[in-house]
């Protein structure tokens, strides 16, 4: 029996061992992890740390090469189209032979005022008979009168030759079409045929003018690269060469003007929600001269510039704003017993420059390498705890 109660009481000692040995690692992985597992409850974000150093500014733009300068050839006359000697695309020579009118008409009302021309002269020979057998006669009073008879058929007789004369004109002028000056044919309305109606026959292109880039820009960007009139810069063009087939040149472009347009308008918040404000907006025109390019050519550019000032640049996912105006989320770092805590806390900016995507700010509290919130699982406020 004694030995069964002692047996008992062995087994009785060590059950209670083992639960305090339990217990107390219990209490000291609790004790030592509780903060790691309340941290697993709290908003992840992701931070970007606070960089000193200038913006990157790049302005770039796609389009169509279009000519500098094209003129509208129309057919003044109205006759119909008889030969057409180019074809769209085609380059062509000043003075040389685009389109051959049907100019028969002319050519016949020509001829009608040559006849007319004959009998008027034909006419003044009659006249001046009858002054030769007035003065033969004597007779005074019809002397006058057959003077004054040739005087009026010589006026008309050369009324008659300026009339012939301007229609020899308009049958050279506009009997055929020619180039005013070296360039490619852009477009060709005119038909075999048929009189065009309401549209040039011939649009035509001067090539040694050059060809025109025009890009829409905002123009703090135009401002912050310091853009101007003459300054060169290098266009990407897709050209077609032989069997279709596309090839990229590079083409030095010249700035030829910066003008005003249409402003454009866009949130002022980094929130979508947030209002608008309007942006000035300029029209690039780069000039570009190349013996290759006909117009309609696919082109592009690229400008990278650094601003000229310094600063905290961070990223524009950063910034936020409220009625009070912008600010971040800034990281700050408590040191425990326990381990550290992250804790967010709100800093007011103010907005110096901006390229777009990244900003460069002014503000007294933030310092290089302090790291800012750039994105939160949960919507943050001010003295929440996070993670990383």
């Amino acid at each position: 029996m004694e030995l069964e109660k002692e047996l008992g009481d062995r087994r009785r000692k060590r059950s209670i061992q083992v639960v305090f040995i339990v217990f107390m690692g219990l209490l000291i992985f609790f004790t030592l992890f509780s903060n790691t597992l309340q941290s697993l409850t709290l908003p992840k974000v992701r931070t970007e740390k606070l960089v000193n150093g200038s913006l990157l500014f790049t302005l770039e733009g796609s389009g169509m090469v279009q000519p500098f300068a094209e003129t509208r050839l129309s057919n003044p006359a109205g006759w119909k189209v008889q030969t057409i000697l180019v074809k769209e695309g085609d380059r062509v020579k000043k003075g040389q032979k685009l389109i051959i009118y049907d100019s028969k008409s002319a050519e016949r009302e020509l001829e009608d005022e040559l006849t007319n021309l004959d009998k008027q002269k034909i006419e003044l020979q009659n006249v001046q008979d009858q002054f030769i057998l007035s003065t033969t006669e004597g007779d005074e009073f019809k002397i006058r009168a057959a003077s004054r008879n040739i005087e009026t058929r010589k006026l008309d007789l050369g009324m008659q030759e300026r009339k012939i004369n301007e229609l020899r004109d308009r049958l050279t002028s506009q009997q055929e079409m020619n180039a005013p000056f070296n360039g490619i044919i852009n477009k060709l309305n005119a038909i075999e045929g048929v009189i065009t109606a309401g549209e040039p026959d011939v649009l035509i292109s001067n090539s040694s003018l050059g060809y025109r880039l025009d890009i829409s820009v905002d123009s703090t960007i135009l401002s912050s690269l310091g853009i101007s009139i003459g300054e060169k810069i290098e266009v990407k063009v897709h050209t077609v060469a032989e069997r279709d087939q596309q090839q990229i040149r590079m083409i030095d472009g010249t700035i030829d003007e910066v003008a005003n347009t249409q402003p454009r308008t866009q949130s002022t918040s980094v929130e979508e929600a947030g209002p608008t404000q309007t942006i000035e907006q300029k029209t690039l025109r780069i000039k570009v001269i190349d013996s290759d390019l006909r117009g309609g050519e696919k082109a592009e550019f690229k400008l990278e510039k650094r601003s000229n000032q310094e600063g905290l640049v961070i990223s524009n996912t950063t910034i936020h704003q409220d009625r009070d105006g912008l600010f971040v989320y800034k990281i700050d770092e408590q040191r425990g017993a326990l381990g550290n805590i992250f804790v967010t806390r709100k800093v007011r900016i103010q907005s110096s420059e901006t390229n777009g995507k990244e900003t460069m700010i002014k503000a007294e509290s933030l310092y290089k390498d302090d790291l800012i919130i750039m994105e939160s699982s949960e919507p943050l406020q001010e003295g929440n705890r996070v993670r990383f």
